[in-house]
C-alpha cells in the first residue's frame, strides 16, 4: 500500500497550478479541497474518499480523472459562490 503522504501528493500536484489540499483522517478517508490560488474560491471539496481502495496507481489516477470530472462539470454559476461541494 502507498503511504499516506505519497498518496497526498500525488493527487495534491496532480490540479497544479490550482492549490490542491489532501487531508486523511484518522478512519483513513480523504478529503480533497481544489481552490483557485488567486482568489481563495473553492472550486471543488470531496470528502469521504476510502483510502483503503487507492492501491495502484491505477485506482489513484481513476480518483484524480473523477476529481478533474467534478472540477469541469458541478460547478455552480459564479453568482452562486463558485462549485458545490460533494460526498463521496
Amino acid at each position: 500500500m502507498i503511504s499516506t503522504l505519497e498518496l497526498r501528493r500525488i493527487v495534491e500536484t496532480s490540479f497544479l497550478p490550482l492549490h490542491c489540499q489532501c487531508t486523511v483522517g484518522h478512519d483513513g478517508a480523504m478529503t480533497v479541497r481544489i481552490c483557485d490560488p488567486s482568489s481563495g474560491r473553492v472550486d471543488l471539496f470531496v470528502t469521504g474518499i476510502a483510502t483503503r481502495d487507492l492501491t495502484s496507481a491505477r485506482a489513484i489516477g481513476e480518483l484524480i480523472a473523477e476529481l478533474r470530472y467534478d472540477l469541469r462539470h458541478t460547478g455552480l454559476t459564479e453568482e452562486q459562490g463558485g462549485r458545490r461541494s460533494r460526498e463521496r
